[in-house]
């Protein structure tokens, strides 16, 4: 597959600057609306915190927010009562009252600790530095402690409205198992999953979209590159030849070439005189065998990826008697075109499927894989669908003979864009 090169160009406006703007701006309306009482800076100062891309995230720091805010108004409050009536010849801008004000600030943190809220106490310590420091010389201290908690409270409301209110009414089709491929269709040619799509997937996985993924790349490389999305069904990989349960850490199916099948593959590569990778389960585990490592992109590619905890390289023969997931060989890519001719004529293409395709990762050089001639990504999501029961997929890729859907261009969150018109439609 060739590389998609991505001209350079200024990133669109998002969605969450956009509703960022609108909540700040109602929280001056607000201010206005209330007789100009209060300070907008803090209404302002909860909106954009709470303004966050996941409705559980935005409720959790909304709560976090609300507690701080009493608990360092509790405590500011505190501090201005001793003042004026235990201490009134204590100035606010002395050096006792700064003793007092950082003696306090360890109240304010043991506090969230009693109350089991340490994810407050950042919050608790600003609000009730904010009492304490700025105004507390005011003519009416009193009625800022009220109206820090006031102004808190309308910019955590405004920010919930805001984020509540933008999304239009949808439908959702939670009968539909939608699956991706990898390559140039969910990460960039970086590799890289781009914020958009990984903020909208997983909202829509959270929400009750049934996502996975179709691949070649095996689970140590989706964790790699795919470790934030949130997959809840099982993944498809090493090109079909098994499927993997991310969550449990298990294999659950494999189509594996038998002993006998991956001992004629062996005496060929052996014959050929290069080094090729044996990828083996056992007790779900991968176990990857390997001989010498006979040119430089061989050794690069194994200082890379042997520093993985899921990947176990075993320096040696396969065992006996032993299936075989896959066979890998890496090269330059002349080589490699002339090994992979001279493999299908020397192991024939009625027990393999050889497969031979471009490095992104290495300049110049190219792969090939050779799996058990049934393998398929199509088939094995039959028996995922038949294992889930879901009788609808929607299959996105780059190659339009094998998906149902084809993705392609340069923009990067095509995939996720287009399944969200397919999984949540607008309704009316």
């Amino acid at each position: 597959m060739d590389q998609i090169t991505i001209s350079k160009k200024i990133p669109p406006i998002g969605q969450r600057i956009i509703k960022s703007f609108a909540a700040v701006f109602l929280c001056f309306v607000v201010y206005y609306i209330r007789g100009k009482h209060g300070t907008p800076f803090y209404s302002a100062l909860a909106v954009l915190q709470c303004m966050q891309p996941y409705h559980d995230k935005t409720l959790n720091v909304a709560k976090n927010r609300i507690r701080g805010t009493f608990t360092g108004a509790f405590w500011g409050a505190i501090l201005i009562a001793m003042e004026i009536f235990l201490f009134p010849s204590v100035q606010d801008d002395t050096i006792t009252h700064y003793i007092f004000v950082s003696l306090f600030i360890g109240l304010v943190i043991y506090s969230t600790v009693l109350l089991k809220i340490t994810q407050s106490s950042y919050f608790s310590c600003v609000v009730y530095l904010s009492i304490v420091v700025n105004h507390m010389g005011d003519a009416n201290p009193w009625m800022f402690v009220v109206n820090r908690v006031v102004d808190t409270l309308i910019g955590i409301g405004i920010a919930f409205l805001v984020n509540e209110s933008s999304y239009l009414p949808r439908e959702k089709h939670n009968d539909i198992l939608f699956v991706s491929g990898i390559d140039d269709t969910l990460l960039n040619n970086k590799n890289k999953l781009l914020p958009y799509s990984k903020i909208e997937l997983n909202r829509m996985i959270n929400s009750g979209a049934n996502f996975t993924v179709a691949t070649r790349w095996t689970p140590a490389s989706i964790r790699e590159s795919l470790g934030e999305i949130t997959f809840k069904y099982p993944i498809i990989v090493m090109n079909g030849a098994a499927l993997y349960d991310m969550n449990e850490n298990t294999y659950l199916l494999t189509d594996t070439m038998s002993a006998k099948a991956s001992e004629k593959v062996i005496k060929v590569l052996d014959a050929e005189g290069i080094n090729y990778y044996s990828n083996v389960i056992i007790d779900d585990t991968v176990l990857i065998y390997y001989k010498e490592l006979k040119n430089d992109v061989d050794r690069q590619l194994y200082m890379q990826l042997r520093k993985s905890p899921y990947r176990n390289y075993i320096k040696g023969d396969v065992p006996p008697d032993t299936d075989v997931v896959y066979f890998m060989i890496i090269d330059e890519t002349d080589r490699i075109l002339e090994l992979y001719h001279s493999l299908k004529e020397k192991i024939g293409e009625d027990l393999y499927q050889i497969i031979h395709y471009e490095s992104k990762d290495f300049k110049g050089a190219s792969y090939i894989k050779i799996y058990n001639k049934e393998v398929s990504r199509e088939k094995m999501l039959e028996k995922l669908k038949q294992r889930l029961n879901f009788e609808q997929s929607m299959l996105f890729g780059t190659v339009k003979k094998h998906c149902d859907i084809l993705i392609e261009g340069n923009d990067y969150n095509q995939l996720v864009k287009t399944m969200k018109r397919y999984y949540e439609p607008i309704s009316w």
